[in-house]
């Protein structure tokens, strides 16, 4: 997956399930853990930041934001093309 473009599905009228579940089936070769409760989300979200388009400086750090929707949309300021 080096360089390709990261997909983040907006999180936007999402509950934590079905946008995991999208982003476990973006990156289904990465064996991301599919279920995971919504209270354990920064321990799925490290998991996320390990694959290879996420690891850059301007990806947000899961541990500072309180809620996933919160760190999911930083994710996609973080990403897309600044013009």
């Amino acid at each position: 997956m080096a360089g390709q473009l990261a997909l983040i599905y907006d999180p936007r009228y999402q509950t934590w399930g079905d946008w995991s579940s999208l982003m476990v089936e973006a990156y289904s070769g990465q064996q991301l853990q599919i279920g995971v409760p919504e209270d354990q989300w920064k321990d799925w979200a490290s998991g996320l930041m390990a694959i290879d388009v996420f690891q850059n400086d301007a990806m947000p750090n899961p541990a500072l934001y309180e809620d996933w929707q919160s760190w999911a949309t930083a994710m996609i300021g973080a990403i897309s093309p600044r013009n």
